[in-house]
């Protein structure tokens, strides 16, 4: 075992509808799904005449957005370019010229129709051979006709040509306001970073920072305001403890993407639209359970799980009950616990708390008291302030869980990270929140490389979902999927060696075996 270095971790449902940055009537907005998905308003299925052999194939397949774009721009693929399907291109009354050099007149709705079903240009020349030929009803191409004439106006909220517009919920005052300032200087240190190297193709990112407040309510405001009245395309790394019970409903029916670590004070969210680069409360727990069970010969008991009366705890407490029986512990209770008011405790083998740095170490000195040393299991972000104070009795019987730890760091990773704290004046403050915002553009980054020009958050969010054994330079990798938000779910385990002070790995990450 290798002694670490000390890591300093330490709605408002139906009230606002989704932002949208076009408005489109009922024939327009059948128009974008079939223009988008292939699929008709009808219901039925729609096909498609492929090659020069006209071999019928589902739109759905090969729908327009899937060559031409979301933005109707056109990208080159295998030699190939896709006109700019913009309207007022289309309809120029200069006339039109293909890459070939052939020219031929505007595009009227009627030469449209025949374009799209019979592949003929308005001058009567055959399209490339690569376009196909859809099978429409008359209903169908004028609902794809009318979409079109409002395609070039039709973008995601926060999408420019030149900029991508992110938002964020941080602190300004109250108990969490050095934590937000610490964060908003990561992101803007980030962005600043991306930004002077060219941004994300072609477009600059620009960042909204706007105050949650004290409680549900104002937090609720305050994203509506980035959502409705700002309206950003994605957010990053919040931090707004009070709204992670409705967090998830409302990004839902905003359809808007969030990365960031929004669990890590709570409940991790469940949500298509939520990507959280590290743990929760609950997979640190979990992990810390595995080891125990494993390692520690635990699993008799007894053992007690200490919390406070928080909603977010509670939860992750009763999880954690739920888990541990579920794994072959066999005398697990659960017990509020408040230092000033805390009753004598019966002899115990383990004790799983969760709760401040103040409250841990009141714990160890009153099981010090009582002639009690069992094993003490926390998450180190949550007790990491009060560790030194803890008795020496407890040496090598704590056993603190961490997301990352400094062997998970590279060279480059560990450059990257200096550079933006040196441009931000940042040192090492709140290193948690600084990696988790740092991994959180990092994806973002990422996910809007591959999204492409013609980025929409749908395919942020598809290229994000398709991530795997992302390497961040400062965590384990990180990996999503269909049906995985959580890019680690899993944690290190370290244990403090008194009096010494001295930290050191015993259980390095892997994931949790089995998630209930």
């Amino acid at each position: 075992m290798k002694p670490l270095l000390v890591l300093g971790l330490l709605c408002l449902a139906g009230m606002a509808s989704a932002a949208s940055a076009l408005s489109l009537d009922a024939s327009e907005s059948a128009g974008k799904r079939l223009y988008r998905e292939g699929l008709s308003a009808s219901g039925e299925p729609v096909m498609a005449r492929v090659g020069a052999a006209g071999i019928l194939l589902p739109a759905t397949r090969l729908p327009c957005a899937s060559c031409h774009g979301a933005d109707g721009r056109g990208r080159a693929e295998g030699g190939v370019r896709p006109v700019d399907l913009g309207w007022s291109r289309l309809s120029s009354v200069h006339g039109q010229q293909q890459v070939n050099g052939r020219s031929y007149p505007a595009y009227s709705e009627a030469s449209l129709a025949r374009a799209i079903q019979e592949g003929r240009d308005p001058a009567g020349n055959r399209l490339d051979p690569s376009m196909p030929r859809f099978v429409l009803s008359l209903n169908d191409q004028r609902n794809l006709s009318a979409y079109l004439k409002r395609l070039a106006e039709d973008r995601d909220p926060g999408l420019e040509t030149d900029s991508v517009h992110l938002g964020t919920l941080l602190p300004g005052t109250g108990p969490l306001a050095e934590e937000g300032a610490t964060v908003a200087a990561l992101l803007k240190g980030c962005i600043e970073r991306i930004n002077q190297a060219g941004g994300i193709h072609g477009r600059r990112l620009r960042l909204t920072i706007v105050d949650p407040g004290p409680d549900l309510q104002s937090a609720g405001q305050a994203l509506d305001r980035l959502l409705d009245e700002e309206q950003v395309f994605a957010l990053i790394a919040p931090l707004a403890p009070a709204l992670d019970p409705a967090l998830a409903q409302r990004l839902e029916r905003a359809g808007v993407p969030l990365i960031g670590a929004v669990s890590l004070f709570g409940a991790a969210p469940s949500s298509r639209q939520v990507f959280e680069p590290l743990p929760g409360l609950r997979e640190q727990l979990f992990a810390l359970a595995d080891y125990a069970g494993q390692q520690l010969a635990a699993q008799p008991g007894p053992t007690l799980i200490a919390y406070p009366n928080e909603a977010g705890q509670v939860l992750a407490a009763e999880q954690l009950g739920q888990y541990l029986r579920a794994t072959g512990w066999q005398d697990v209770r659960l017990q509020p616990w408040d230092p000033a008011q805390a009753p004598a405790l019966p002899p115990l083998r383990s004790i799983f708390f969760l709760g401040n740095g103040a409250g841990f170490s009141s714990l160890a000195s009153r099981l010090q008291a009582a002639g009690q040393a069992p094993q003490l299991l926390a998450i180190a972000n949550q007790v990491a302030g009060d560790l030194l104070q803890v008795p020496e009795v407890f040496s090598r019987r704590v056993f603190l869980a961490y997301p990352f730890v400094p062997g998970d760091w590279t060279t480059a990773g560990r450059q990257a990270l200096a550079q933006v704290r040196e441009a931000t004046g940042l040192g090492g403050q709140h290193a948690l929140l600084q990696v988790a915002a740092f991994s959180s553009m990092l994806l973002l980054d990422e996910g809007l490389k591959q999204a492409g020009r013609d980025a929409s958050r749908e395919r942020l969010v598809t290229a994000l979902e398709g991530l795997h054994d992302f390497a961040t330079g400062l965590t384990p990798p990180i990996s999503f999927g269909p049906g995985r938000r959580l890019g680690l779910n899993g944690a290190h385990v370290v244990t403090l060696e008194l009096p010494e002070q001295r930290f050191y790995l015993v259980a390095p990450y892997r994931p949790i075996a089995a998630m209930p």
